[in-house]
């Protein structure tokens, strides 16, 4: 990457982004023990558990870009941080437009209430007005499949009921960037083509799309390039079918040394 000069089609921007966890091991239960770590500098339980280090990438106006990985490679971290739900160590980070985060759906719910006000309430979380979510209630309703659950209280709702509720909400969000993690999860196969569906019809309209997944088909037949993200650093990043071929060439490889050392044992 050349330069600090920003083309005008890029409408993400990272550079340089560092983000290490805190795993906290040991709990201290007594006062004094907390005191007397701090004032001796003492180690106080944590082990750091470094995500990224240093990774830099762009994303255009209206690109789909698939994130990939193993578990705890951070594509859901790399998404919150976009978001701005959790704050990275360090690093250069610009993001251009309204950000629409599929990310954790449902976060905010209240069991107590019903599937109606936490419309309202989840609404009012993701910056929609309340003139809004009136005029698109039923659309909300339509599209999770739950009319007939309208004023029943969410305690009383499955996981996937509450997930449904959530997307269909998310979705009326009139935004620019969508960051979409593992929305393939949601509901029964029915529903779950339902959202690809959306995805794509957002995908038509020129939205920029940050799509994570572990179906790696879905994510080569929506996204035109893909990232590859693998110990705290980025893999492979370009066409998404040559990402991917280096994946699945990592995954074929990590198999057989494994099956290998299966053998070994016997």
């Amino acid at each position: 990457m050349q330069g600090n000069q920003t083309s005008r089609s890029d409408v993400i921007i990272v550079e340089d982004l560092w983000k290490t966890y805190k795993i906290p091991v040991v709990r201290q239960f007594k006062l004094h023990e907390y005191l007397s770590s701090i004032i001796l500098r003492k180690n106080r339980g944590y082990i750091k558990l470094p995500i990224f280090e240093g990774i830099s990438f762009r994303v255009k106006e209206g690109e789909s870009l698939g994130i990939i990985g193993d578990n705890g490679s951070g594509k859901s971290t790399l998404l919150k941080i976009l978001a701005r739900i959790i704050y990275p160590d360090k690093g250069h980070i610009q993001v251009k437009g309204r950000i629409a985060p599929f990310i954790e759906l449902g976060a905010g719910f209240d069991y107590d209430y019903t599937a109606v006000e936490n419309i309202f309430l989840y609404g009012a979380i993701m910056g929609l007005s309340r003139n809004y979510i009136t005029k698109v209630l039923p659309d909300i309703f339509e599209f999770a499949e739950l009319e007939k659950f309208r004023l029943m209280k969410l305690r009383n709702f499955s996981t996937g009921m509450m997930l449904r509720l959530a997307f269909a909400t998310a979705i009326q969000m009139n935004s620019d960037i969508l960051l979409i993690d593992e929305v393939l999860a949601v509901g029964d196969k029915d529903f779950q083509k339902k959202c690809i569906n959306k995805i794509f019809e957002y995908k038509q309209k020129k939205k920029t799309i940050m799509f994570v997944s572990h179906a790696l088909s879905k994510v080569q037949e929506i996204c035109d390039n893909s990232l590859w993200l693998k110990k705290g650093e980025i893999a492979s990043y370009g066409k998404s079918e040559k990402v991917i071929k280096d994946y699945e060439d990592y995954i074929d490889e990590k198999v057989a040394k494994r099956l290998e050392g299966e053998t070994k044992k016997l």
